[in-house]
């Protein structure tokens, strides 16, 4: 059954879900991104609930005009007036009152929604329009979607995505350094805007698959995800795309095998299993590899130090220090050095008083603040120095290889 899913041969209406779920998992990720380095994800949240008002008020205003109040278009044109004006609301009271930006996201969320359920409340007393499962906006639903509401999904997500593609780059410059932007004409204000404007669309077009309310998941945690697996902007924005619309496929085909689930909350449980996923295994800045590092700098100070304790001649009793010094062949199991452990002990005896000469000398200072206890002085200073200073210290002098 997943795998018909996957193939797309479950029918005309998923196929129509996971298509539409995966466009929509492509621009949330991309245009999400910017508000992650923004660091200003919580206004997602905020844009996502003030919708709901809107979403009341278009119901309402279509059924009173004799027209279908489930109509899809009519709906996302509602939402996305009440989610400008309340984000209009957030950038007053940020602009014109010493309130922060998150507490007046806070207040506006807060208003918003509260008035949007009283809508919804009152539009389910109506005796016309359809109102039955209209509460669906809040979480998905995408039960009986129809060739049109497919239609808008993938159109708009489509030119969201090309209007990312084509302000990416002052966006960018925004999101890092909003001062030099400005010193070179980028009016920071101005993108900001833009940007919301974007993850206002996005959070329209989203209306249909996750609601209003699980949208935000699908905005912050694809970016959030594709920085654990690189350090440079552009390709954290080209893998949330993947990580968003590989979510929405997934979670689309997840829900049309089992029919029981609900399409919304299922895409965003499959983007968190990316996020842990990614948490936990990623190359350079997941748990696994930090933990991995982490032990890897444990062991070479255990190493460093036995070298240092058998240059002195004192015992080694650490039993983790002389397996180590053991596996690398610098010491028997008993803790005796062999004859390459005591060259190994010389020289780090040798260089941890060459490490001292630096500390002591002004002409060193710089290349002073990076000995951590491990680094080779040889990365740090030129053959010619090492001579100098293995001259102040006395004794044989090494030559360097």
């Amino acid at each position: 059954m997943f795998l018909e899913a996957l193939t797309l041969q479950l029918g005309y209406n998923a196929t129509l879900v996971a298509v539409g779920a995966a466009l929509l998992g492509i621009s949330a990720g991309v245009t999400g991104t910017f508000l992650f380095l923004r660091k200003r994800a919580l206004v997602a949240d905020a844009i996502s609930h003030a919708t709901l008002p809107g979403v009341g008020i278009a119901f309402i205003a279509m059924v009173a005009l004799g027209g279908d109040g489930r109509n899809l278009a009519g709906l996302m044109l509602g939402s996305a007036l009440s989610a400008w004006i309340g984000l209009l609301c957030v950038q007053a009271i940020t602009r014109r009152t010493r309130l922060a930006e998150d507490s007046a996201i806070g207040a506006v969320l807060s208003a918003f929604f509260g008035f949007g359920v009283v809508l919804l409340t009152v539009i389910q007393n109506m005796q016309a329009g359809r109102q039955a499962g209209l509460d669906g906006l809040l979480l998905g639903s995408t039960a009986g979607m129809l060739m049109q509401d497919a239609v808008i999904i993938a159109t708009g997500g489509a030119l969201t995505l090309a209007l990312v593609l084509l302000l990416r780059r002052p966006m960018t410059l925004v999101a890092f350094d909003a001062d030099y932007a400005r010193s070179i004409g980028v009016d920071p204000d101005r993108v900001d805007l833009m940007t919301m404007g974007l993850v206002l669309a996005v959070t329209v077009v989203g209306l249909k698959i996750v609601g209003l309310i699980l949208i935000v998941a699908l905005l912050i945690i694809p970016p959030v995800t594709a920085r654990f697996w690189t350090e440079r902007s552009e390709r954290v924005v080209a893998y949330a795309g993947v990580i968003g619309g590989l979510s929405g496929f997934l979670g689309a085909a997840i829900s049309a095998s089992a029919p029981a689930l609900p399409t919304g909350p299922i895409i965003v449980l499959v983007c968190f299993g990316l996020f842990v996923i990614s948490l936990f295994f990623a190359p350079e800045r997941g748990v696994l590899a930090a933990y991995l590092r982490h032990r890897q700098f444990q062991r070479k100070v255990h190493i460093r130090q036995g070298l240092l304790a058998l240059a002195q001649g004192q015992p080694v009793y650490e039993p983790l220090t002389i397996r180590l010094l053991a596996r690398e062949g610098l010491a028997r199991p008993d803790g005796i050095p062999t004859e390459a452990g005591r060259a190994r002990a010389a020289r780090a005896l040798r260089d941890e008083h060459r490490w001292q000469v630096v500390h002591r000398s002004p002409d060193y200072e710089e290349v002073s603040s990076l000995h951590d206890g491990l680094r080779d002085i040889e990365t740090v200073l030129t053959p010619d120095q090492i001579a100098e200073i293995d001259d102040r210290i006395g004794g044989p002098r090494e030559v360097p290889a």
